[in-house]
């Protein structure tokens, strides 16, 4: 199997300033020197307690926050060396499922529209074939196509991150990062 991801040295720091007359900044290390592979086909997961970085690192390895230093490999290239165009058609292969399902779904856009949001933006689907895909995607994470024009308020924790799964698989990623896909 060949290398797919790769991280090397991941470090993210964010400051927090203190004090209110002599401010003075300082820094909460989220991410301290993480460096990992991951394989084509392979399933990878980072354990840990509450707060210690993981969903960090999956923002940062998505480049969805920028790293303070260390590097992110995907099919041998350089995540933060990509200019916007290029980084978007990487996206293309890359799906992400967040923690919370609830605020990662736009509460104004029914569910076919949140699922095929990214079929809209990076692929030729329009009308009835885009329509097809979603039941298809919905299917996929067993819900019924009846939840079409149904608002995520409609829908439990667990309904709403299998929405979230569906929108995550439908360009065919290559990679997936999932934080806590469980907790709902």
């Amino acid at each position: 199997m060949s290398l797919l991801v790769k991280v090397k040295n991941l470090r993210k720091y964010f400051p927090v300033i203190r004090g209110f007359w002599q401010r003075k900044k300082e820094y909460v290390k989220a991410v301290e020197d993480v460096s990992f592979s991951i394989r084509q086909g392979e399933t990878v997961g980072l354990v840990g307690e509450s707060g210690c970085g993981k969903t960090t690192v999956g923002r940062t390895i998505l480049r969805l926050i920028a790293p303070t230093a260390g590097e992110v490999f995907f099919k041998k290239r350089s995540l933060f060396a990509l200019e916007d165009e290029e980084l978007r058609k990487t996206r293309k292969m890359m799906g992400v499922v967040f923690q919370d399902p609830y605020t990662s779904l736009n509460p104004r856009m029914n569910i076919q529209s949140i699922v095929g949001e990214p079929l809209r933006t990076h692929s030729n689907l329009k009308g009835l074939e885009l329509q097809e895909r979603v039941i298809e995607l919905l299917g996929q994470v067993g819900l019924k196509e009846d939840a079409l024009y149904r608002y995520p308020h409609e829908f439990s924790g667990g309904q709403r991150q299998r929405i979230g799964i569906a929108r995550a698989l439908a360009l065919n990623p290559a990679f997936l990062v999932l934080d806590e896909p469980t907790s709902a």
